[in-house]
């Protein structure tokens, strides 16, 4: 598989007004306790169960005699923040070594750590190299981010890690895609991003607290499924092009996003079984191909159907449309409906 993003815990240490996800937040007493226990019980399972090759068939590079050169796979290791002290060393570290080991003599891996870049430290940042890292991702670069507000902000935070990432020999690039599945490619790289006006997610994706204090500016025509992330080529894991994300409990998604429901769990079955089960299912073949709209084509949904109800109203009175909406009314009116009605029937049928 070309990539997988593998959120290891919800814990955070900001809250941000744009996160897609409202479980990304501080938590404390037995709450914390909880949440990093969940990281630290389950995050050994979901790599055993991840595939026993992190490489895939780069389409865009076919062989001479036929085929194509094979490129080498990332995870994505994220959060929350893994750079927190509660997740670092006894979650972060012991998956980087996991994955490093699991991998090493199958074609390799390449690991990619996702951090907002302000906990980052020339000692956690030469100790990630120690672990295997390949790219230092810092995502917190735009105003959203607390204290990041402003350009001449972002401008010295971007400044100070250029400096300390260089004084370890890890190089900067822009584009992370191509350059890290070649196999050729060799060293330690960092880049900076961020939800930017210009950058892919822009727009803000409808979801938790982006949706909840509306300031996602998506329309119907952000069509976030067909696109990188966003579900598109899902299920074509051997080929490039293809994602799945995974959440601390060890559920498989199509996007980043999540839809309502995970296509399987890895601490019940492993990544390449799950996707299989899902190849030639009407609604997962429309998400993969990015056009969520024809998801509902075989339960009586049209496209028409779906459009509609990707309308909605926020709390302030006014009117909104995303895809990702009809998405998660075609999981709560159909999937999930007619998923709590075979669990009636099978609990009337055991009575």
């Amino acid at each position: 598989m070309e990539s997988i993003y593998y959120v290891l815990t919800w814990l955070c240490h900001r809250q941000c007004e744009h996160c897609y996800e409202d479980r990304f937040h501080p938590y404390y007493g037995e709450e914390l306790d909880s949440v990093v226990g969940e990281s630290k019980a389950n995050f050994a399972r979901v790599i055993a169960n991840l595939p026993e090759r992190m490489t895939y068939l780069n389409t865009a590079r076919p062989k001479a005699g036929g085929g194509f050169e094979e490129g080498v796979g990332r995870i994505v290791l994220s959060g929350g923040e893994v750079l927190l002290e509660q997740i670092r060393e006894p979650v972060l570290y012991p998956a980087m070594d996991l994955l490093m080991a699991k991998y090493r003599d199958k074609g390799g891996v390449r690991l990619i750590v996702q951090t907002t870049g302000d906990l980052v430290t020339e000692k956690i940042a030469a100790e990630l190299l120690e672990h295997g890292a390949f790219t230092i991702s810092v995502s917190g670069l735009d105003s959203h981010h607390k204290g990041m507000e402003t350009e001449q902000a972002r401008d010295k935070l971007r400044s100070k890690l250029t400096k300390m990432f260089e004084s370890l020999g890890i190089q900067h690039f822009d584009r992370v895609g191509d350059k890290i599945g070649d196999p050729r490619t060799a060293g330690h790289y960092f880049h900076f991003f961020g939800a930017t006006e210009d950058s892919w997610i822009g727009p803000l994706w409808p979801r938790g607290r982006a949706h909840q204090n509306e300031i996602s500016t998506a329309t119907l025509a952000d069509n976030f499924c067909n696109r990188w992330s966003g579900g598109l080529n899902f299920l074509d894991y051997k080929h490039a092009g293809s994602e799945v994300s995974i959440d601390p409990a060890g559920n498989v998604f199509p996007c980043c996003i999540k839809t309502k429901l995970p296509v399987g769990n890895l601490m019940e079955d492993d990544l390449e079984s799950i996707l299989r089960k899902r190849v030639g299912d009407p609604v997962y073949e429309a998400i993969s191909m990015g056009h969520p709209e024809r998801m509902g084509l075989a339960h009586g949904w049209s496209v028409e159907d779906f459009l509609e109800k990707s309308r909605t109203t926020t709390a302030s009175g006014k009117d909104y449309r995303n895809l990702c909406i009809g998405c998660d009314r075609f999981h709560d009116e159909v999937l999930m409906a007619g998923q709590g009605l075979v669990q009636l029937e099978q609990a009337n049928s055991a009575a």
